[in-house]
């Protein structure tokens, strides 16, 4: 099993220290003190260089942990910065990454439009999306559900897909729109939908990806109510990715953040859904950050179906 963490090159994020249930994480010239669950360790800054570098910390609110409110609260501002700025991911110094520009901001819900972890998904997105082009003369349609704020959209649009985002909620379709127009990109088609029902008329309809990216989360709710829960709903999704997932030149990114969920099950999820016979090589592991002191903060786990190499 892999471990992977994003490119030391980025330079507009950084883990700066974690433990006692919190991280402290730079983005671009902010620094921001969230909690955090798997850091079940003692901090290696003190309180009070903790508190030096931070510009705003989230305080959970009364229904923080509860189904719906997990992660909900407020910020408190310890020192002057924007609700929203900018940052980049690639560039100069990242040849192998994808370039673009992503817009944070502080939301009710823990959340600032970017997990940083999901870094290495975008470079093997971005790689394996230029393999299939380069490999088939033709461009690639790539499908993103539970795609959020886009990142993982603009590196295969980067790589010259055809690529179709989907989420359930308007507001974060409406922020990934953003994100492709400052990266000086276009083309992505845009769908506010309920991604099992998506996923099911494609497979009616015979359309095929030569990509898919799945982020799903523990729980969630389509635009028409549709209830998500991820143990109960996972392998019904994984199917329809099968039926609309081309059998020759594809891949497949499946990432899974719930805390009861392993890499070995995620294989097996994959493997059992695609029917994928023993000889058919997946790769498995657990998208990581590491701080300064050299902490290790796994934070969620992949599961990605890669091309054979001709």
């Amino acid at each position: 099993m892999a471990i992977e963490f994003p490119s030391e090159q980025w330079k507009d994020y950084e883990l700066l220290d974690s433990g006692d249930g919190m991280k402290l994480e730079r983005f671009g010239s902010y620094v921001l003190s969230r909690p955090e669950p798997k850091a079940l360790w003692d901090k290696d800054l003190s309180e009070a260089q903790w508190n030096a570098l931070t510009h705003t910390r989230f305080t959970p609110g009364a229904g923080f942990g509860k189904a719906g409110k997990e992660d909900s609260g407020t910020w408190d501002r310890i020192r002057k910065m924007p609700d929203q700025w900018w940052i980049r991911y690639g560039g100069k110094e990242m040849v192998s990454s994808p370039g673009f520009l992503l817009r944070l901001g502080l939301t009710s819900f823990k959340h600032v439009g970017v997990f940083p972890e999901q870094a290495s998904n975008w470079d093997y997105i971005y790689a394996q999306t230029n393999g299939i082009a380069a490999r088939t003369g033709s461009r690639p349609k790539i499908l993103n559900l539970f795609a959020y704020t886009g990142a993982a959209s603009l590196a295969a649009r980067k790589a010259g897909a055809d690529v179709t985002h989907l989420d359930s909620v308007r507001q974060v379709v409406t922020w990934a729109h953003e994100n492709q127009d400052r990266s000086g990109l276009d083309g992505i088609r845009w769908v506010v939908e309920d991604a099992m029902k998506f996923a099911s008329r494609e497979a009616r309809r015979g359309n095929r990806y030569q990509g898919i990216i799945l982020d799903p989360p523990a729980y969630g709710h389509g635009p028409d109510g549709e209830k998500w829960k991820l143990d109960e709903c996972l392998y019904d999704m994984m199917k329809n990715v099968g039926k609309i997932l081309d059998p020759e030149n594809r891949f497949l990114v499946l990432n899974l953040y719930s805390n009861g969920f392993s890499a070995a099950l995620g294989e097996t999820v994959v493997r059992q859904a695609l029917d994928l016979p023993e000889s058919t090589r997946l790769d498995s592991g657990e998208l990581a950050l590491k701080d300064r002191f050299g902490k290790v903060l796994p934070l969620s786990i992949f599961v990605r179906l890669t091309p054979p190499q001709r």
